[in-house]
């Protein structure tokens, strides 16, 4: 007997899209988006909003609605550069003011030009922060072994290449099509007909979960919380979140607090 874990609703594979600084473009982007049922995550420097190229801090609520606000802290700098109590200060305040402007608590976050160390993911975690993205690429698949260095599929310069192998890939469950960039990009590379092929291509599959970075997270964290019988036969689902499933041919559930019998 052999249990395998799926996406929500039994799907084999999840796309998610993560874009920084807060910046106009994200308006049309996430019209993009929003139009063909693709989900993101946007990191957000709360100190920079209303300024420049950034959008206004009255439309955060409205415009990143269906999708994830989250933190990049107020004022993005090195933050391995900083002295711990400034460090917690850019996350920590990034995330205060951010929860005020959207309404529910921001607890993901993408390091500024992708740097950090040891003692940066220490103080994050201390600020509440569940995962960070960086700006590395794994050019797979597969999913994160430690959420406060999630490394990227790719930049979206390769997503149409690495979506047209996603959509090919029905191989393995848990498969993970991770894109970052930043949304200017699309202007200053002239290229969003890139995006919105992208967006055409990969619109409305049936076997994807279109999640938000924080989706991700949470249910790969309660795929990771179950807990399994000595004989392997029973397992319980001690999270808030159902955990689909795969065995001997048959797909189901684990709701949250349920114990299941296998076989």
């Amino acid at each position: 007997m052999g249990i395998r874990f799926l996406y929500p609703e039994g799907k084999l594979k999840a796309l998610t899209m993560s874009y920084d600084d807060g910046v106009v473009q994200d308006r049309r982007l996430i019209g993009l988006f929003n139009a063909n049922g693709i989900r993101g995550t946007f990191h957000i420097n709360s100190g920079i909003l209303d300024s420049g190229n950034r959008v206004a801090s009255s439309e955060v609520k409205t415009l990143y609605a269906g999708h994830e606000v989250s933190c990049h802290t107020v004022s993005h700098p090195f933050l391995e550069r900083l002295p711990r109590t400034e460090v917690a200060r850019e996350i920590y305040e990034d995330r205060r003011r951010l929860e005020e402007l959207c309404g529910y608590p921001v607890i993901g976050m993408s390091y500024p030009f992708g740097t950090w160390n040891s003692e940066v993911i220490d103080i994050a975690k201390s600020c509440g922060i569940v995962y960070s993205r960086s700006t590395r690429t794994s050019g797979g698949f597969g999913i994160p072994q430690e959420f406060m260095a999630w490394d990227a599929t790719c930049h979206h310069r390769e997503m149409l290449e690495k979506g047209d192998a996603f959509r090919q890939n029905d191989r393995y469950p848990l498969a993970l099509l991770y894109i970052w960039g930043h949304a200017y990009e699309f202007d200053n590379d002239n290229n969003w007909c890139d995006i919105e092929e992208f967006c055409r291509m990969m619109a409305n599959l049936p076997n994807v979960w279109y999640a938000t970075n924080i989706e991700v997270w949470r249910y790969l964290t309660a795929i990771r919380s179950l807990v399994t019988s000595a004989d392997g036969r029973m397992v319980l689902n001690p999270s808030a979140t159902a955990v689909w499933y795969t065995c001997d041919g048959k797909d189901g559930v684990i709701r949250p607090g349920e114990t299941l019998t296998l076989g």
